[in-house]
């Protein structure tokens, strides 16, 4: 495979709307690139970059409430994912500041690598990691 883009395009669906752009757009500080429907009228997909990558807040009416196979309708989630960031340190403050859950503080995993793991208004969890 060679990327035709040095991102990726991330895919989280949600029946919680309001509180998870908030979340990921205001408390994380991802920069909101714009809203389009969703083929048929089934719902939105709000678009947010981080760095190279895509984020798409993908906000339906209705779901099950478990995961389950099927693409966008089949259900919402994810385990995690991971945003390398700066300062480990601001960005766990702004997600308690902000009264969001912090799963764990930081760590180090290997020397000059630090983790902590945040969750989403849905409790999906992103993890954080700063090099260096």
């Amino acid at each position: 495979m060679t990327p035709a883009k040095p991102g990726i395009d991330l895919g989280i669906v949600t029946t919680n709307g309001p509180a998870m752009l908030a979340f990921y757009r205001d408390v994380l500080g991802l920069a909101h690139q714009g809203d389009m429907p969703m083929p048929g009228g089934t719902g939105t997909m709000h678009r947010l970059l981080c760095g190279n990558s895509l984020i798409k807040l993908v906000v339906m009416p209705s779901l099950p409430t478990a995961a389950a196979p099927g693409g966008i309708g089949g259900g919402a989630g994810y385990r995690y994912w991971t945003i390398t960031v700066v300062s480990l340190a601001e960005q766990l403050k702004a997600v308690g500041d902000a009264g969001h859950t912090v799963v764990f503080g930081a760590r180090e995993i290997r020397p000059g690598v630090q983790i902590a793991m945040v969750a989403d208004p849905d409790g999906n969890w992103v993890e954080f990691l700063q090099l260096g």
